[in-house]
C-alpha cells in the first residue's frame, strides 16, 4: 500500500486508538512524525511517545492519554493541508482551533510548533493539523 499522505495516517492511527481505547498506536516513524507526537505530548494530548529501532523506517509508538474515568483526552483530530491542497496562514491569520480549547500544529521555517507558538514568534506556515 502506498503511503501518499503519512501524516493523515499517524492522525487516523492516533484517532482509532482513542475511540477503541487503546493504550498505546505504533506507526512507521519519520522525522516530521516524531514532531508532531512531541508537540501532542508537550501539549498534554498524548501521555508519552517513543522511538522503536528496527531494520526499516523505525517506529513511533504513541502512548494515548485518557482522564481519571477513561475519558478521552483527545476529541479528534483534523487533516488541514493536504497532499493535494495544501493550506498556508500569515502570521497574523493562525485560525483559533474550538474557540482556543484545542490546538493547531503549524510547519514553520522553524520546524514544527502549535499555532499559538507561531503567532508568539510571529511567524506563519503550512496548517498540518488541528488538535482538540
Amino acid at each position: 500500500m502506498s503511503m501518499t499522505d503519512p501524516i493523515a495516517d499517524l492522525l487516523t492511527r492516533i484517532r482509532n486508538g482513542v475511540r477503541g481505547r487503546l493504550v498505546k498506536v505504533d506507526i512507521p516513524a519519520s522525522k516530521l512524525k516524531v514532531e508532531i507526537a512531541r508537540i501532542l505530548k508537550d501539549e498534554g494530548y498524548v501521555s508519552n511517545y517513543k522511538l522503536i529501532e528496527d531494520e526499516r523506517q523505525g517506529l513511533l509508538r504513541v502512548y494515548l492519554k485518557y482522564g481519571p474515568g477513561m475519558e478521552r483526552i483527545i476529541t479528534d483530530l483534523q487533516r488541514i493541508s493536504r497532499p493535494g491542497c495544501r493550506i498556508y496562514c500569515g502570521k497574523d491569520a493562525i485560525p483559533r482551533v474550538y474557540g482556543g480549547l484545542g490546538i493547531n500544529i503549524l510547519s514553520t521555517s522553524r520546524g514544527l510548533m502549535t499555532g499559538r507558538s507561531a503567532a508568539r514568534e510571529g511567524l506563519g506556515g503550512e496548517i498540518l493539523c488541528n488538535v482538540w
